[in-house]
């Protein structure tokens, strides 16, 4: 089967010689776009698996397709192409999700370790986007990514212990493979007729992304706010800022923790609210056009002594398996 390959470049040339820089044994399908908007025009037709991108071009340079990637969660693998070699260059196109960055002129050797290092030439890992994620995440890797998660989550409580001045129980996270309908079983912590507030917040890395769900029981907010030294009466306002205060400490540190045992940079949307006072099946339902079947990994924070209830889902995205899994892979050898 063949891979879906789009060149970005305004130069005729540069495109030209992207193109003869790939691997010979890569069976390859090739769209030329001669510019950002060209080629964001064919990536929402569904047109390529992996982007080879310059930045600087006319019309829409390469820092805006890369925006607008991560704005519309557009599943593909992205590699910068470019003469512009400065650090903060790398840096910045990482942080709006490029896998990697490679420099003008191409060095064909370079490019094949760059390939084979993120397993985007192998077509096994290409044809897995196409295979049921159960499949994909064997038992071992399940271990693997529930002691990252481990780390990481435990990274995240004592943040939260030291901001609320509280010991917080850290639960054993969960990973699993989800459908939507599936999704409000793995709440039933929090579901207990009561209500329940939520956020959103997206977040990308070079061949990983997905959403991180943060659930908090309305019963909690009381308990929170004079934690976090609120004053006065409680209202819907206060409770919001409160929602995001814990959302922010919470998937920030997870996120954090992931990253740095992962290799991944992530860079973090802005957070949404998904509602407030609901049943956390209609949280889950209201917003289902974000999630289809994902990679779920939840984790249930508890305060001692406290009647507060937060759960936090990370969901990440069928296209990121196989990325996910080399990373995991690569730790788990080490």
């Amino acid at each position: 089967m063949k891979t879906s390959v789009v060149i970005c470049d305004d130069s005729n040339l540069a495109r030209k010689q992207m193109a003869r820089s790939l691997p010979d044994d890569w069976e390859v399908e090739i769209t030329f776009a001669v510019n950002g908007e060209d080629a964001m025009d064919k990536l929402r037709k569904g047109i390529g698996n992996v982007l080879f991108l310059d930045l600087n071009m006319p019309i829409l340079d390469g820092y805006g397709v890369l925006e607008a990637i991560k704005a519309e969660s557009l599943p593909v693998l992205t590699i910068v192409v470019s003469g512009d070699i400065q650090a903060e260059a790398h840096e910045r196109v990482k942080a709006l999700g490029a896998l990697d960055f490679i420099k003008k002129p191409i060095d064909k050797e370079k490019l094949q370790d760059l390939l084979t290092k993120y397993g985007v030439n192998s077509e096994s890992d290409l044809t897995k986007r196409g295979e049921s994620l159960d499949t994909m995440l064997d038992e071992e890797m399940r271990d693997v990514l529930q002691e990252v998660t481990n780390v990481a989550m435990g990274q995240a409580g004592s943040l939260l212990a030291e901001v609320l001045k509280v010991f917080v129980r850290l639960p054993i996270p969960n990973v699993n493979v989800l459908e939507v309908s599936e999704l409000s079983m793995a709440l039933q912590s929090v579901e207990s007729n009561s209500t329940t507030s939520g956020v959103c917040q997206g977040f990308i890395s070079g061949g990983v992304a997905g959403e991180a769900l943060l659930i908090l029981g309305d019963s909690g907010f009381q308990d929170i706010a004079k934690l976090m030294n609120y004053e006065g009466q409680i209202n819907e306002r206060i409770e919001l800022e409160l929602l995001m205060d814990i959302a922010n400490i919470l998937i920030g540190s997870v996120l954090k923790g992931l990253s740095e045992q992962l290799d991944l940079n992530f860079s973090q949307g802005h957070p949404v609210v998904l509602g407030q006072h609901c049943n956390v099946s209609e949280l889950i339902y209201t917003n289902s056009t974000h999630w289809k079947k994902t990679l779920t990994v939840e984790i249930s924070y508890g305060l001692e002594g406290l009647d507060v209830t937060c759960d936090l889902l990370l969901l990440f995205t069928e296209d990121s398996i196989p990325t996910l899994r080399n990373k995991l892979n690569f730790l788990f050898d080490d």
